[in-house]
């Protein structure tokens, strides 16, 4: 006997029964899922993928380490490079100060250097204040208003040295580029004249008055930053030459190097305007640090001698029917 055909209703009722099935077994999705596909030729959308789970403490992800192909290492973790030598600095000579009226720290006193023969003499006179009333200037000449012979003892710290110990008040004269730095050979940075009622204080950069060093600010300015980076660099030079004993005092005078620079050139006049006395004071220290590594300091591997170009002003741009100088907020996209 044939079979007979299934009626619609029943064949609903059927496929109902199955897609139920179907759905309610969760522990075969794949199973469910082909079953539909066959039943009615309709593949579903997968179901979402769910996130990876990340352990509760650990730590978020970071940028990918420097040392990935492709990744470049950061400016600030580089260590800096050692010079592979002394950085010397062009030294000055006796010509940019001999018979140059110059003032201590560039307002009181007198010096004036000259040639006798093959030696130099200095014709000097001291400012002061009174012992008997310290609120009131004095000053005394030195030899008498005559001129005084000085001593040559080389270039021990890169830069010419003279001194004049037989003076009423010894003194010790190192040659800046247009100055003399002045320091007394005794431990007293003073001179006492007893029969002139008169303490002096030759201690500083004697050097030219200030209304002559403003023209020259943005010379200075730039040679200061070239003079500042030879010294860092020397003493990071002396750093990796030293033993490991040796390093503590180094690492010490290079931290009181700044210090000792505004101690001794604060009472310069207008010094905050021209930076004269910190850039021969800086360059000098460069030299001397130059002297200890053995460095030549007739042959110099740098020059602060550049004179900074004026800049130019930057044209402005020109608009129709505006005014150019006055600038109007961009108006949203």
């Amino acid at each position: 006997m044939p079979a007979r055909p299934l009626r619609p209703t029943r064949l609903l009722l059927l496929s109902a029964v199955a897609a139920g099935l179907a759905l309610g077994a969760p522990a075969r999705p794949a199973h469910a899922q082909n079953f539909l596909e066959r039943l009615f030729g309709i593949k579903p959308e997968r179901p979402p993928v769910p996130p990876l789970r990340v352990p509760e403490g650990a730590p978020p992800p970071g940028p990918a380490s420097p040392e990935e192909p492709g990744q470049a290492v950061p400016e600030a973790s580089r260590p800096a490079p050692v010079p592979r030598g002394p950085v010397v600095l062009k030294a000055p000579s006796e010509d940019s100060v001999i018979g140059q009226d110059l003032q201590r720290n560039g307002g009181a006193g007198a010096l004036k250097l000259e040639r006798a023969g093959t030696g130099v003499t200095a014709i000097m006179t001291l400012p002061g204040t009174k012992i008997s009333q310290p609120t009131e200037s004095c000053s005394v000449k030195l030899g008498g208003g005559k001129p005084i012979p000085l001593t040559s003892s080389g270039r021990p710290e890169g830069v010419p040295r003279y001194e004049a110990s037989a003076a009423e008040c010894p003194l010790r004269f190192d040659v800046a580029e247009g100055g003399v730095l002045v320091t007394t050979l005794d431990s007293s940075a003073t001179c006492t004249f007893t029969a002139a009622d008169c303490a002096t204080t030759p201690v500083g950069l004697w050097g030219p008055p200030a209304a002559t060093l403003v023209p020259r600010a943005g010379e200075f300015d730039t040679a200061r930053g070239v003079a500042d980076k030879s010294v860092r660099d020397n003493y990071k030079l002396m750093t990796q030459r030293a033993r490991r004993e040796d390093v503590r005092p180094i690492v010490a005078e290079q931290a009181a190097f700044s210090a000792d620079r505004e101690q001794y050139c604060r009472s310069y006049a207008r010094e905050g305007t021209h930076g004269f006395c910190h850039l021969r004071f800086t360059e000098n220290r460069s030299l001397a640090l130059a002297t200890r590594l053995g460095a030549n300091t007739a042959a110099p591997t740098a020059a602060t001698t550049t004179t900074a170009a004026p800049r130019r002003p930057r044209p402005k741009p020109s608009v129709e029917g505006m005014n150019p100088d006055v600038v109007s907020p961009q108006e949203p996209e």
